[in-house]
């Protein structure tokens, strides 16, 4: 009979405390590096761990066991440190920039190509920690940690995994638990897949949103400062061809699946490539439709945009107008509003716009500046200054300090 070398486990606890002060620093260290290095816009939380004594001594002897040279087992996974995301996307930009900034002996996608009702999906990497962070922990005990990266939600999972199924011991006969528990984990699982899509949406939007704005504020430029700085407006551009065809339009109303998020993007993404046509027909057609004020207040202001974007000024004043009626706290309709009717050279309905804006808002350098713009108009000399001085109080931009060189030299002072 062949003798079985057991390990002595008061051996391996009192080894295990000796070196665990050093491997806590470790973690620590290597929390703090991750912290600096993943620099995302949602930032993961980042925790470090040392493997607990029971763990370990688990995990020896399953190694131990499944070892038959009998030879000690090495444990890699001592330090471990959990990076938890808010979204799925962030797993792929985590995982490039571990790649990056450290030495990855092993990757490990869990749960990827296997029908297991109860696996979590899980990035886990084995890292070379690097020497530094060795030295500054004064220990050679611990040459590697094991990064596990995960979603909020699949740390959930993998949280009740662990007390629901590891510690407990499945029979046979526990087929209904296991259908709930197998709910749970795809309901999950799809909770990531649309936490995603939201926020793949909200970029887009976002981004064409941006796009749109930058294009706006050009066109005010174009149509407002060059009248004061050069003393004469540059002419306008003839409004272009109203035959756009909208057969794409079309056939996403036929389409039973499209909502108003699509037309939304649609109607923005024509404005941002001065389709200018093709946005007002989208917009007008989501106003067609039944929507809170708040909606309709917000689509309203978008297509008094585009308006104002093909020189439309009467027609964007109509809009910011409905605008400010269906929402009263949108001051940036009001502003807008005060900005067309400025390029109309209707300074006092202006003056009446930017007022409104800025009761509803008081802390706008814009606003302030272009109702400065409106009294040098009119030649009221002393309140544009105030204006002025009060918008670079908020901020200070180039067009503001020009506006108040050429306020001082017209006053004089």
């Amino acid at each position: 009979m062949n003798k079985v070398n057991l390990p002595n486990r008061k051996t391996l606890y009192k080894d295990y405390e000796k070196q665990l002060p050093q491997r806590r620093m470790l973690a620590g260290e290597l929390e703090k590096l991750l912290e600096e290095i993943l620099k995302l816009p949602s930032p993961p939380r980042v925790k470090g761990r040392v493997k607990s004594f029971d763990s370990y001594f688990k995990k020896y002897i399953r190694l131990l066991k499944n070892n038959s040279s009998g030879s000690i087992p090495e444990i890699y996974d001592l330090i471990g440190v959990r990076i938890i995301c808010p979204f799925l996307d962030d797993l792929v930009i985590v995982e490039e920039i571990i790649n990056e900034k450290f030495k990855v002996v092993e990757t490990d996608k869990k749960g990827r190509g296997h029908a297991n009702e109860f696996g979590y999906e899980s990035i886990h990497l084995l890292v070379e920690i690097p020497d530094e962070i060795r030295k500054a922990a004064n220990t050679n005990s611990c040459k590697y940690a094991e990064f596990q990266i995960r979603t909020i939600l699949q740390d959930v999972w993998a949280e009740v995994e662990h007390e629901l199924i590891y510690k407990v011991e499945f029979t046979p006969f526990d087929a209904p638990l296991r259908r709930k528990l197998a709910a749970i984990n795809a309901s999950l699982s799809m909770a990531d897949i649309l936490f995603q899509d939201v926020r793949s949406y909200q970029r887009k939007l976002n981004g064409e949103m941006g796009k749109r704005r930058d294009s706006f504020f050009q066109k005010i430029e174009e149509s407002s400062d060059a009248f004061i700085f050069q003393e004469r407006r540059e002419k306008r551009k003839e409004q272009r061809e109203k035959n756009v065809e909208l057969k794409a339009l079309d056939q996403r109303e036929e389409a039973s699946s499209v909502s108003m998020d699509d037309l939304l993007l649609d109607a923005l993404s024509a404005h941002n490539d001065n389709l200018f046509d093709e946005a007002i027909a989208i917009y007008s057609k989501i106003l067609e439709t039944n929507h809170d004020n708040a909606v309709r207040g917000l689509v309203y202001k978008h297509r008094g945009m585009a308006h104002f974007a093909c020189s439309g000024y009467e027609e964007a004043i109509a809009d910011f107008s409905e605008s400010l009626k269906l929402d009263p706290t949108a001051y940036k309709a009001a502003y807008y509003q005060g900005i067309a009717c400025s390029v109309l050279q209707r300074y006092s309905q202006a003056l009446d716009a930017f007022n409104q804006s800025l009761k509803i808002n008081p802390y706008q350098p814009y606003c302030l500046f272009r109702r400065g713009q409106v009294y040098f108009h009119i030649n009221d000399y002393p309140q544009a200054l105030g204006d002025c001085e009060a918008a670079l109080s908020l901020e200070s931009f180039e067009a503001a300090q020009k506006f108040k060189d050429l306020l001082l030299t017209k006053l004089k002072m």
